[in-house]
């Protein structure tokens, strides 16, 4: 399929470029941070799945030109709405100029005042071993909210908010919505709901206190240790995606996330942190989901066993030690 992939992309530029249109085709495993874009472009087709939408992101910023995700399997994401097998379908409808861009707001953050992150779907505030209870003050806009004791706390974006988001409880928000969501992950304190603030907002997050490291997670890609405080905002640069149909797959993905919230209702919290884990750091051994987890080997193992039975996790061999399997989220 790789090969294949890539003769229609070279077809794909030829053609395009026929029209004056500067267009970059970016591949699954192709984003290693040493590729270098020296031109401008007009349009980037990335090809693979959601996450390597966020990894092109994060390593070539490619913020402010349209792109279009294209997923290379048969499934689409929210980023990559379209499959490999409408790859012509969907160049055809750029080249008739059907289709619309929707440009999304993006998070950026400033940690401890020296360090810059910016993330597309969300940036936790998590300490640095699982388990750990870490103690926080929420300001918005410089108004105090609460002081909180909990896991974490998220703050997502629209795309962000069907992802880690929405499987701590927060709400789910279409991506044309100008807002941001911030969840609290496992509060002792009942009454700490997820919160809807315009995108403008400011969200401080201080008085940061834990037995361990805090760190922010931005889009499960880059971490930042935080010592003191992390000023959020969702005023950053924009997303621009290529919307091809009038009725978004989006919505699709959006009631196969309703539907994974009920299977997980009578699954233990022992599975549903195992399917976090992976949802959010991407395939993993058994051995990297106990040490993430802390979670005890035979509990880890029971949780992967009710995941795999009901087709919330996949199982595939691990090319580096062909005595392990590695697992990731079918989500």
């Amino acid at each position: 399929m790789k090969a294949s992939l890539r003769n229609r992309a070279g077809a794909i530029i030829k053609k395009i470029s026929t029209l004056g249109i500067r267009v970059k085709v970016l591949f699954p495993g192709k984003i290693d941070g040493k590729e270098t874009l020296k031109d401008d472009y007009d349009l980037f087709l990335i090809i693979g799945d959601d996450k390597t939408v966020l990894r092109a992101f994060h390593e070539l910023s490619l913020f402010e030109v349209p792109f279009l995700g294209i997923n290379y399997t048969n499934n689409i994401g929210f980023l990559t709405e379209i499959s490999f097998n409408d790859l012509d379908w969907a160049m055809d409808r750029l080249l008739s100029d059907d289709y619309t861009v929707e440009e999304c707001n993006t998070l950026t953050s400033l940690i401890d005042y020296e360090i810059e992150a910016f993330a597309i779907n969300d940036i936790c505030i998590f300490p640095s071993k699982s388990a750990t209870i870490m103690k926080y003050d929420l300001w918005v806009d410089g108004e105090y909210i609460w002081c909180d004791m909990a896991d974490g706390i998220i703050i997502a974006t629209p795309i962000g908010s069907t992802a880690y988001s929405m499987s701590a409880g927060g709400p789910m928000l279409l991506t044309k919505v100008r807002a941001l969501v911030v969840t609290p992950v496992n509060s002792i304190d009942l009454t700490r709901r997820s919160l809807i603030i315009p995108s403008e907002s400011k969200v401080e997050i201080n008085e940061l206190e834990c037995s361990r490291d805090i760190e922010a997670i931005a889009d499960g890609i880059e971490r930042y240790k935080v010592r003191e405080t992390i000023i959020l905002s969702g005023n950053g640069r924009k997303l621009k995606l290529i919307r091809l149909k009038r009725s978004s797959h989006a919505y699709d993905r959006l009631y196969k996330k309703v539907e994974l919230a009920k299977a997980l209702i009578e699954m233990p919290p022992s599975a549903k942190l195992v399917l976090k884990v992976l949802e959010y750091e991407g395939p993993m051994t058994q051995k990297d989901i106990v040490q993430r987890t802390l979670l005890p080997p035979r509990t880890v193992r029971y949780a992967l066993s009710l995941l795999l039975r009901k087709g919330l996790v996949m199982k595939t061999p691990n090319l580096r030690d062909a005595r392990q399997s590695m697992y990731y989220a079918r989500i």
